[in-house]
């Protein structure tokens, strides 16, 4: 018993067609019961036509109010699902005037593209660090037996899902990787928005909804560690700044000591070796232009 009731439990509904008919068709129909009406109503006026016609003219006038009671107007990517004493009897995506059986009810869907950003949540990334995100998803519903009868509200729905798939990308990825070794949801906007999308069509599939595209709109370090994190990237773009700039030193240093030994410019020992060297370096990584200085008491010597 208990496997029956989750059986039922699993069952979802299944979007089909409904028998409906164009409105178009059926309101020919009532402008010549209301032409046959009025027609019997003048033959009655003028004793042509025996009393016994006015239950004719009175079926006339019945008829025509039936039919009436039957319409409903489609506009495009709009569709209505039909029902027949709260069991689900199809759906009709047909735009235009429809009309169908006046005992059956109707209830409108839209299933155009509806484009969403949610609220900015607070979510810990993959090592630990707060982060603000935020996302912008355009979904639309592709079922509407499913979005209709298997969620109580599937516009609210789609708000709770999108808000869990942020957390669940969020946290699964680093906010950003120094090294650039790590996939990172700063760094990789088009693999973590590939990866949000199949979250979210799949947490959004018992609905009957799927989403077209989505990304973010909002993706930063939470205002209490902004300030901190800010501290540590210039820190290491200084860092990373500095290193390029000492090994293009060491190399213009190289050169320098290569071309002046093989042009015979200066013979130079390991002492003045050194010293050019450190001189060279200074010269090349100093944050400010060198000043040169002439040793004057060298030059009279």
């Amino acid at each position: 018993m208990v496997e029956s009731v989750r059986g039922a439990a699993l069952q979802h509904s299944v979007e089909r067609r409904a028998a409906t008919a164009s409105g178009y068709t059926m309101l020919i129909g009532i402008v010549a019961l209301a032409g046959l009406a009025l027609m019997i109503v003048i033959g009655l006026a003028n004793d042509r036509l025996p009393p016994i016609m006015t239950l004719a003219a009175i079926a006339c006038v019945a008829g025509a109010v039936f039919i009436a009671a039957g319409f409903y107007m489609l506009q495009p990517n709009q569709a209505a699902a039909v029902t027949l004493f709260g069991s689900y009897a199809g759906t009709d995506r047909n735009p235009g005037l429809r009309w169908v059986l006046p005992w059956l009810m109707r209830r409108k869907i839209a299933v155009r593209a509806n484009n969403v950003i949610s609220d900015k949540i607070k979510v810990n990334d993959l090592r630990g660090n707060p982060i603000e995100m935020a996302a912008q998803v355009v979904w639309r519903v592709t079922d509407t037996a499913q979005a209709l009868f298997d969620v109580e509200d599937y516009k609210a729905f789609v708000m709770v899902q999108i808000e869990a798939a942020v957390r669940t990308i969020g946290s699964r990825y680093p906010y950003d990787d120094f090294e650039h070794q790590e996939v990172t949801l700063r760094g990789h906007h088009d693999q973590v928005g590939v990866e949000l999308r199949a979250e979210l069509i799949a947490r959004l599939s018992v609905a009957g909804i799927t989403v077209d595209e989505c990304g973010f709109t909002h993706l930063a370090y939470a205002q209490e560690i902004a300030g901190a994190m800010l501290r540590r990237q210039q820190a290491q773009a200084v860092v990373a700044a500095r290193t390029t700039l000492v090994e293009g030193a060491v190399g213009m240093v190289q050169l320098a000591l290569e071309q002046l030994s093989a042009k015979n410019v200066v013979e130079l020992d390991d002492e003045r070796r050194a010293a050019m060297v450190s001189n060279l370096m200074v010269v090349l990584c100093g944050d400010r232009d060198a000043q040169p200085v002439v040793n004057a008491g060298s030059l009279y010597q």
